[in-house]
């Protein structure tokens, strides 16, 4: 871990991060270790997990549920034609559930997210967060819920003020519920507990793995495949069956389900502004680098 965390150093001199912790999980020994680097003194820090939610909530319900709905999986895999993003008022439901699910090519879409959890809502007795939530580690929380104890690092401004607590998702903000794409929050520790976990009691790595080997789609049950083996995001010398996802507040996962390894890295690369993350997108290819030669 030293030299991960002499990454972790330089990243935090020349990024727009204060904040950044590292996971490095084993699945067949179902361990990890892993470490926090922050300006504050605390031993335990929460992240907004951004977009780590979809596969958090979305994928690890429908693998949970063996869904296999053609609707549902085309919202997965964001193939059902939803738009991209747009941004959502009061009412957001009656304007999701409008749009008419179509076979498309790959459209990364929160809209796709929320699509799914209010299709799976109407197909349940009880409600989408209680039955995601049951899957995931003490130590994920939805927004809304955070203790009141926990420390949570920055994430941009909310009506003029530095956002903590707060989610940065201006859709998961304005409607001020539980949702599918974004709201998460938690420590590195709560992510790698929630994927050896959910691997122990599912085997979706496995399952993950593959659905990859009988598809050349992008997106597997909602988690992204690396596609350029060279420059990918999870760090050169990992397999052809690795899987994962981003984050925009600058997290991200990538597990690789030949060597059974998986890295986490959670940031707070908006702490005041988004569009720059040549740093953060430097530091995730190093820290993927050395946990797969390793």
């Amino acid at each position: 871990m030293d030299e991960l965390k002499k990454l972790s150093t330089k990243f935090l001199k020349t990024a727009n991060a204060d904040a950044v912790a590292v996971g490095v999980i084993d699945f067949r020994k179902k361990t990890f270790d892993h470490f926090e680097m922050s300006d504050v003194d605390k031993s335990e820090i929460y992240f907004d997990l951004a977009s780590l939610t979809k596969p958090l909530t979305n994928s690890f319900f429908a693998i949970a549920n063996k869904l296999e709905d053609k609707d549902l999986l085309k919202l997965l895999n964001h193939r059902a034609g939803l738009p991209v993003w747009g941004l959502l008022g009061q009412d957001w439901k009656k304007q999701v559930l409008n749009y008419k699910i179509v076979d498309s090519e790959v459209l990364y879409s929160d809209f796709s997210a929320l699509r799914f959890m209010l299709e799976v809502e109407r197909k349940l007795t009880s409600s989408y967060q209680k039955e995601v939530l049951k899957n995931l580690s003490s130590e994920i929380f939805f927004w809304k819920d955070l203790p009141l104890e926990v420390y949570t690092v920055q994430n941009g401004f909310v009506h003029g003020k530095s956002n903590f607590r707060n989610v940065h998702d201006p859709n998961a903000l304005n409607i001020n519920e539980f949702t599918s794409h974004a709201g998460l929050f938690g420590t590195v520790k709560g992510v790698c507990e929630s994927l050896i976990k959910f691997n122990e009691n599912f085997d979706f790595i496995n399952k993950v793995k593959s659905e990859m080997q009988n598809s050349k789609d992008r997106f597997v049950l909602g988690f992204d495949r690396v596609q350029n083996m060279e420059n990918t995001l999870a760090g050169k010398g990992c397999s052809v069956n690795t899987f994962g996802h981003l984050g925009f507040t600058g997290t991200s996962f990538w597990i690789d389900a030949n060597q059974m390894k998986g890295h986490v890295i959670l940031t707070n690369s908006t702490k005041y502004f988004w569009f720059d993350k040549i740093q953060l997108n430097i530091f995730r290819r190093a820290v993927g680098e050395r946990i797969w030669e390793s």
